[in-house]
């Protein structure tokens, strides 16, 4: 049974360290509660670009290159991520480094040049540039479907920014973002591996007991919300429909996570998933579907992605709220609710043999108040029953919540029928309410 500690120092930073004695290597990372939520309008992407930047160089390892090849010399290749409520850095190194990999971290993090502005526009723009078309027009479902789901919000923009975010950004936003939101009470540092508890309390002393702490800014949170389906349809001349169907959903400490965790399985969680048999197996008009969560401090979706040619998109679609219908009006099979069970029970078993997982799980978790013992998920799993998964998806898959975003090549009288068939499905989801 794997059991973290949690140790707060002086200045606010919280430190976790999971003892994983059978690995033979230690996973190093620093969670910062800041992401695209925190970046000021006009300034969208700024968290984002300050992640990138403090690669470029710190007081002690003044370039890009230092930095990796510190890393280097102890195992390790840094990388860092950035979405709407999260920032982390984080490497794999040999255990018997993992002090020095804090040392690392600490300079990037409390020490930065914020050199190289410039040049990582050009890189950053570039990133930006993929999810448009040639005329500009944004063509990631997954851009599309946030501005839907939170409109006129932070959480609706694109976590890179746009192309005049990027372009507005200069020293004095990446120096104010840093000094609001990279202090030690808004982060937690945490080791994974074959590594003592006691030993990384130290490290931690020493590479950040010095770092200071101030009050961060607060983020404001969603309030609008649309009633109604909603319908984004964008041209574009790739050969297949990039399609996503997305549910407003439930904030990460909702009481019915662990029914939404089933749900997306069942849905989209593999081969033997609902969506994967009837579409692909059955229909042969898509090649895979994928769902994903999202979850925030007080909102969430799930989403639904696949690609078909232009000629199947109507028949996708249709197929798809068939089985989000049938889902919310008839019990899963014991069967197949057993299946998917064993299936996600098995799943966190196999986690605790990743130090990269265990330390998601215990540093993140704390980061976001959610910490969770793979036990108590199990628990909760085994819990869960056919009537807790139909009234989930009864109140998740109600039309209101639906958005539904179609990118690619459309044809003459695509759009009315598509908006016909999201009718169809809020009447038929109506019907269903008068008779329950």
């Amino acid at each position: 049974m794997i059991r973290p500690t949690l140790h707060t120092l002086e200045n606010g930073l919280r430190v976790v360290c999971v003892e994983m004695p059978h690995l033979h290597s230690a996973e190093l990372a620093i969670y910062l509660k800041v992401g695209g939520r925190n970046d000021p309008p006009g300034r969208e992407g700024l968290s984002h670009f300050l992640e990138h930047i403090l690669f470029r160089g710190t007081d002690e390892f003044p370039s890009s290159l230092a930095i990796e090849s510190a890393f280097e010399i102890i195992g390790g290749a840094p990388n860092a991520a950035t979405d709407a409520e999260s920032t982390y850095y984080y490497s794999r190194v040999h255990p018997d480094s993992f002090k020095r990999g804090m040392e690392i971290f600490a300079s990037m993090l409390t020490k930065p040049l914020l050199t190289g502005i410039d040049i990582e526009k050009r890189i950053i723009a570039e990133e930006a540039r993929e999810d448009l078309n040639e005329q500009g027009e944004e063509v990631n479902p997954d851009t599309i479907v946030s501005r839907l789901l939170w409109p006129r919000h932070p959480l609706g923009m694109p976590t890179i920014g746009t192309l005049d975010s990027i372009a507005a950004i200069d020293r004095s936003d990446l120096e104010g973002h840093l000094n609001n939101y990279y202090v030690p009470s808004n982060s937690v540092l945490v080791v994974s591996g074959p590594v003592k508890s006691r030993a990384v309390l130290a490290a931690a002393k020493d590479c950040f007991g010095e770092w200071r702490d101030r009050e961060i800014p607060a983020a404001g949170l969603v309030s609008l919300r649309q009633f109604s389906p909603q319908i984004r349809t964008v041209q574009d001349s790739d050969s297949q429909m990039n399609l996503q169907l997305a549910f407003l959903g439930f904030a990460r400490d909702d009481s019915r996570f662990m029914t939404l965790r089933f749900l997306r399985r069942l849905l989209a969680g593999g081969g033997s998933s609902r969506l994967h048999l009837r579409l692909r197996e059955e229909l042969g008009i898509i090649y895979s579907v994928d769902g994903a969560i999202g979850a925030y401090d007080e909102t969430g979706c799930l989403a639904f992605d696949l690609s078909t040619a232009p000629e199947t998109l109507l028949h996708a679609v249709e197929t798809a709220l068939e089985e989000l219908f049938r889902i919310a009006v008839t019990p899963v099979p014991g069967d197949e609710l057993e299946r998917v069970r064993n299936s996600y029970i098995f799943d966190l078993e196999f986690s605790r043999d990743s130090a990269y997982e265990m330390g998601g799980r215990y540093g993140w978790g704390e980061l976001m108040a959610v910490v969770r013992s793979i036990e108590e998920d199990q628990d909760e799993a085994r819990r869960v029953t056919a009537e807790d998964l139909q009234e989930t998806a009864r109140e998740l898959f109600a039309p209101e919540n639906l958005r539904l975003v179609a990118v690619g090549p459309w044809k003459r009288g695509m759009k009315k029928a598509l908006r016909e068939l999201v009718a169809a499905y809020e009447r038929r989801f109506a019907e269903s309410c008068k008779v329950t």
